[in-house]
């Protein structure tokens, strides 16, 4: 996983558990598409698209 972002927006991110080597799972996005819910090192965590889209993954 990478986060392409600087700032506010990245240190946001890492504190959210966000880092590299971490597994992400997407388990819900609201009616509307936006935000969508991500189980992320035991939590779930809620990222709207312009957050979202700054986060590269691989998937396994």
């Amino acid at each position: 996983m990478e986060i392409r972002v600087t700032g506010n927006t990245r240190r946001r991110l890492l504190d959210l558990g966000l880092v590299p080597g971490t597994v992400v799972e997407a388990i819900r996005r609201s009616p509307m598409g936006d935000p969508t819910a991500y189980w992320i090192r035991g939590a779930v965590v809620a990222l709207r698209k312009e957050d979202g889209d700054v986060i590269v993954v691989r998937t396994i």
